[in-house]
């Protein structure tokens, strides 16, 4: 598992240029590694480096290992001296291992998409019996499916929220306005008591991202418009959320995500302020390991999945009250009279799922509560 990063590590064993800084072993680690069944690359470099996310900057500088994506099981990692990594290969009779399987992130993870527009998308206008909700087994009826077919599958989704760019000037940690944009049944902007997410926003929203649509239920097309009706018969066949008046269909994804994951740096360096965490799924605004995040960056940033970033509480600007005595006010004091104090360190997070602006990742390991608004580095900033 991860592990945080508290001091700039000096005694490395190889210098990594893509990234900037160097991997270091773990202390007291055996002189070889006979990678076994079951292992994963995550696993193994978590074994013996401080940083599992460079392992493959570390075995792809090695000629030994000509594919860091290809570890078999058999393979003997040499860790006897600090200057190279070598590995004497083992037989090619089972499969490799990987990265971080699906399988052991899939419970944690939210089914979860971030869309540009969905008012076009056919919507439930009704349900069986006039009942308020539906449940498995139960009819919904569609309007606006045009052409469904009976036997088609679709996903039964909520838009959840609208997101927007967060301004560091005016947000979060500095100036806290709390300022929840859910959607409502017929996906406009709410108050309402129906929370699933909950987030900070600056006073004046900046530009949107995309609106969230939250996962459901599955359900399969009984038959079209026929008769007196017009709308479409959708039946709901798996185990979610209730369903209601207002939610969308969308085609059901084949696979939603990568089948595993390997973990990386982010590939640029952003500027401060450009990637946070924008919200906690089930949350208000606090989430802790195996938690979902949204963060402010996407695909178009560069982010894609398996980029692992360290968040950070954003530091408070205080007045120096030593300076300048108890009685003084915000607004009589000048800038001389304020100091920030630092970012702190919160955890480290991965990347699972990426759209355009947007991006969901979980949470591996945290010291402190990852909230909403805390800022996004590379996973071995120092500060």
């Amino acid at each position: 598992m991860l592990k945080p990063i508290r001091t700039v590590l000096t005694a490395a064993f190889l210098t990594i240029a893509t990234a900037g800084v160097a991997a270091e072993l773990q202390g007291g680690h055996p002189d070889t590694y006979t990678v076994k069944r079951g292992d994963t690359l995550w696993d193994i470099a978590g074994r013996f480096l401080k940083r599992p996310w460079l392992w493959p900057e570390i075995w792809q500088a090695n000629p030994q290992i000509k594919n860091p994506h290809l570890i078999y099981p058999g393979d003997v990692i040499s860790l006897a001296y600090l200057d190279r990594v070598a590995m004497t290969p083992g037989p090619r009779e089972e499969a490799p291992v990987t990265g971080i399987p699906l399988s052991q992130v899939e419970p944690f993870l939210k089914n979860l998409r971030v869309v540009d527009e969905f008012k076009h998308l056919p919507y439930v206008v009704g349900l069986e019996e006039d009942r308020m909700r539906g449940t498995v087994g139960q009819l919904a009826y569609v309007q606006g499916l045009t052409g469904a077919q009976p036997g088609q599958r679709y996903a039964v989704v909520r838009p959840s929220l609208a997101f927007f760019e967060i301004d560091p000037e005016r947000c979060c940690a500095r100036t806290p306005t709390q300022v929840p944009e859910d959607l409502d049944y017929r996906g406009d902007i709410t108050q309402g008591m129906e929370r699933i997410w909950n987030y900070y926003l600056p006073q004046e929203k900046g530009r949107l991202l995309g609106y969230e649509l939250m996962q459901l239920t599955v359900g399969t097309v009984s038959r079209g418009p026929a008769g007196e009706s017009d709308v479409s018969s959708l039946v709901i066949d798996s185990v979610g959320r209730e369903v209601r008046r207002g939610d969308r269909l969308v085609p059901v994804e084949a696979q939603p995500y990568d089948l595993q994951f390997f973990p990386h740096p982010p590939k640029q360096q952003f500027a401060y302020g450009k990637a946070k965490v924008l919200a906690v799924a089930d949350m208000l605004s606090t989430g802790g390991p195996r938690d979902v995040v949204a963060l402010s960056v996407g695909s178009r940033d560069g982010v894609d999945n398996g980029t692992v970033f360290s968040s950070w509480r954003v530091g408070s600007t205080a007045i120096d009250r030593v300076l300048v005595g108890e009685d003084r006010t915000a607004d009589t004091v000048t800038s001389g009279d304020v100091v920030r104090l630092p970012d702190e360190f919160a955890g480290h997070l991965v990347v699972f799922r990426t759209f355009e602006k947007v991006s969901y990742a979980l949470v591996m390991d945290s010291i402190r509560p990852t909230r909403i608004g805390y800022e996004l580095k590379h996973p071995d900033a120092p500060y």
